[in-house]
């Protein structure tokens, strides 16, 4: 029984019965399973920098509430109202970028943070959601509007935000962004013989890195030769995955996160693998997947042009964040901070995330009266 019924025309009520439940539900999920996890990671985290056991999930709760509700109130947007939305931020978020390598906390050699107050805030979390509906709308008004330079304006913004990117320096979250551009290039139509040029440029790319930037080339080369650098979170993180076998330790019994340093965000799914075991983590994947496959199976189904590429992008967004930060737990990728989207703790992740799929969600409600169907 639903709170609303069929002939309710407030915002609520329409927006019920037009948005995806099964998304939601699913992220729902999600966002459940993080906090038993934040609860299970993070106390021997805040006691070894002398915090108390829960400093960090109550840190985690102060950001979950305003994002959930971000969620939803974002969810409630028009079409138009996302591309309105994402434009603000994507503007805002790159002058963040600008500034953060100046004023900026460095942390492992690099900047990529703003301290504003007690809390940080990593505006590169924010510029990914609202860039893959800005280039949506570029490509979509190219096809539409004959003249209208929408490739290159999108290709200036993918190369602008990929160079402040790798200026502070964070090559992961580069990546990411040039994949969300490439991935909706391809989808807008773009001919063979230009995605194999981009392709080329891409590898291009990869190996410049490796050979001019330190950090690439130390994390690459840990990678493929693991004796030859310090890879005591990853063979941690592995022994973690063994000992949970397939059904865990159970619940708060895990002890490799005693010593795990960044078991909490970049590698709680190794908790998870420990005190929940191997049908947890499939549990855990087998939720990601959904949010992406059933949102690709939705946008096959849009009319709008700049619908189907924005979902698509969010989704890609959505989708390479956890297969970065669940293939850097099991070594199937190099070693790249990125955290597990609504699992991981971090503020700026949590929000960033919940304003992707409240895109994602809006994109996707039913709009018949618009003569579409998502």
């Amino acid at each position: 029984m639903t709170t609303f019924a069929r002939t309710d025309r407030s915002v609520l009520g329409r927006w019920w019965w037009t948005v995806d439940r099964w998304t939601l539900a699913a992220v729902i999920t999600l966002m459940l399973s993080g906090v038993v996890l934040i609860m299970a990671a993070s106390p021997p985290v805040a006691e070894r920098i002398g915090a108390d056991a829960f400093h960090f999930v109550r840190r985690h709760f102060v950001f979950l509430v305003p994002a959930v509700g971000l969620l939803l109130a974002v969810s409630l947007l028009s079409p138009r109202g996302v591309r309105r939305a994402a434009v603000a931020i994507f503007v805002l978020s790159v002058v963040m970028l600008v500034v953060t390598p100046i004023i900026g906390n460095e942390i492992k050699g690099a900047r990529r943070w703003i301290s504003i107050g007690a809390f940080s805030l990593q505006a590169s979390e924010f510029v990914k959601p609202a860039f893959a509906v800005v280039a949506a709308w570029l490509f979509s008004e190219a096809k539409r509007t004959p003249g209208f330079p929408g490739y290159w304006v999108s290709a200036f913004l993918a190369a602008m935000v990929a160079g402040l990117l790798i200026w502070q320096p964070d090559f992961g979250m580069t990546v990411t962004v040039l994949t969300i551009w490439g991935g909706q290039l391809f989808l807008a139509g773009l001919p063979l013989i230009f995605v194999v040029g981009l392709g080329l440029l891409a590898v291009g790319g990869v190996i410049g890195a490796y050979l001019l930037l330190p950090h690439v080339t130390e994390r690459i080369d840990g990678f493929l030769n693991p004796e030859t650098a310090d890879t005591f979170q990853v063979d941690t993180a592995i022994r973690a995955f063994e000992a949970g076998g397939l059904f865990g330790r159970g619940p708060g019994e895990g002890v490799i996160k005693s010593i795990l340093p960044d078991a909490h965000s970049d590698f709680v799914f190794a908790v998870a693998g420990e005190e929940f075991g191997l049908f947890a983590c499939l549990l855990l994947l087998g939720l990601f997947a959904f949010i992406a496959l059933h949102g690709f199976n939705r946008m096959s189904q849009e009319k709008d042009l700049f619908v189907m590429l924005a979902v698509a992008g969010l989704l890609i967004q959505f989708s390479v964040q956890a297969i970065i930060n669940m293939g850097v737990s099991l070594h199937l990728l190099p070693s790249k901070g990125m955290t597990l989207p609504f699992i991981s703790y971090g503020g700026s992740s949590l929000i960033s995330v919940a304003i992707c799929v409240g895109f994602i969600l809006a994109l996707t409600r039913r709009r018949p009266e618009q003569g579409r169907s998502a």
